[in-house]
This record gives structure tokens, sequence and C-alpha cells, in this order.
């Protein structure tokens, strides 16, 4: 099979900020993507600011290039970062395999996968904002949001995304999981609920004005030309 270029976009939508939680695609961080007749994809990543953290950035290239990988018809990924601080070292870890230890050496002391499951687990609690507040717009009261399941909850965009970061952190993501939860995984009570969804409500709004704000440097960037 042939890969295409939508074919490798698609892919590229699967990819989010960590931080932010969105898919690099809507963030416009993908400056190019192309494939050649041989099968090599190419997909060229940029970043807001020059100085964007290191650790961010290297999870995004590396995970660009895992999805790209799996796009039917592709052979060869060549995924690189420009514009960033820490572009060389991130786009020679990335194309030798080589993990974020290796690429920073000397420096890095750990791989991501502890700060990737910090991030989704701060998308899960953001998340339970999201599905929750239309419940508490139409009048559900504490005691009903404790004791309700996800397979209550009717179906939505916001309740797929839960569900998935949920999952990906390992906690209960079926119809028969507690809508609201903490961290651990346990139910949050009724006497817990206010001062779970304002903390839900927190992390939902910093994460959405985090990702306003990187939204409004790229289009400046985008607009002026700069690097």
């Amino acid at each position: 099979m042939t890969a295409t270029v939508d074919g490798v976009w698609r892919a590229l939508e699967t990819v989010m900020d960590p931080e932010l939680d969105e898919p690099i695609t809507d963030l416009e961080f993908v400056e190019s993507h192309t494939v050649s007749d041989d099968g090599v994809a190419t997909v060229v990543l940029r970043l807001p600011t020059f100085f964007c953290a290191p650790n961010f950035a290297f999870l995004m290239v590396a995970d660009a290039y895992d999805a790209v990988m799996e796009v039917d018809g592709v052979r060869h990924a060549v995924v690189t970062l420009q514009e960033n601080q820490t572009a060389d070292a991130i786009n020679k870890g990335v194309a030798a395999q080589s993990g974020f230890v290796k690429a920073f050496e000397g420096e890095a002391t750990a791989e991501l996968d502890e700060l990737r499951t910090e991030f989704l687990s701060k998308a899960a609690i953001a998340g339970q904002d999201r599905v929750a507040q239309p419940l508490v717009d139409e009048g559900a009261h504490p005691d009903q949001l404790a004791a309700m399941v996800l397979g209550e909850v009717p179906p939505s965009v916001d309740l797929d995304r839960l569900r998935d970061r949920r999952r990906k952190v390992g906690l209960p993501a079926g119809d028969d999981a507690p809508l609201l939860m903490h961290a651990d995984g346990s139910r949050v009570t009724t006497e817990q609920v206010p001062l779970h969804l304002r903390r839900a409500r927190l992390r939902r709004v910093g994460i959405e004005a985090n990702g306003h704000i990187c939204r409004d440097i790229m289009q400046t960037k985008l607009a002026v030309g700069a690097p």
C-alpha cells in the first residue's frame, strides 16, 4: 500500500502536546509533511518559542515519529524540530531512537514516562469538569454527581476524551466507572464534590489558558515570519 499525505496528517492528529492536551495539528505545530514515492515520510515541526522545554518538545517529536511509522505504506520516517534551542539533540535522539536520557546524556536522568503520566492525569481531572459542568448547569446535585457513572452521562466528545485519558493512565473508564474520581481512582464522596469540581475547574482553566497563550504566540510568529 502506498502511504498518503492525508494518512500522515491523520496520524499527526493523534499526537498531543503533553501540557496542553491538544493535537499538534490544531496548535499549528506542523510546519510541513510529505511522503515520497518510495514511502519516506518527512515531517517538520515547529513550536511557539525558541525556548520551549526540551522534555515537552522531545515527547512531541518522538510521538510524531511513532505515529507516522504506523501509517500503512510508510517505510521510513524523518521527523525533525526546527527553531528550538535543543532541536539538534532532539532530532538526533529521535532519529537514533535512543530515548531522552541518551539524547541529553549528562543532563537527563530519567525517561519521560512519568512526565507523560503526570500530564495525562491532570487532563483526566480537567476532563471531569468538562463532562460534569453541563450536568451541574442542568441542576444536578452533589449526591447525584457522586453516585453517577460514565454510562449514565449523555454521549459527547468530552466524555470520549475523558475515557481515553483515564485508560491511558490505567484508571477505570468503562460504563460502570464513577464520573467523579480522584487521581488515585477512588470515588469522590458527596461531601467532596464541591471542592473536587472547583479543583477540576482550576485544572481545566489552567490548561486552556496556556493553550490560548500558546496559540496567540504561534499566530504572532506566523504573521511576522519570526523564528
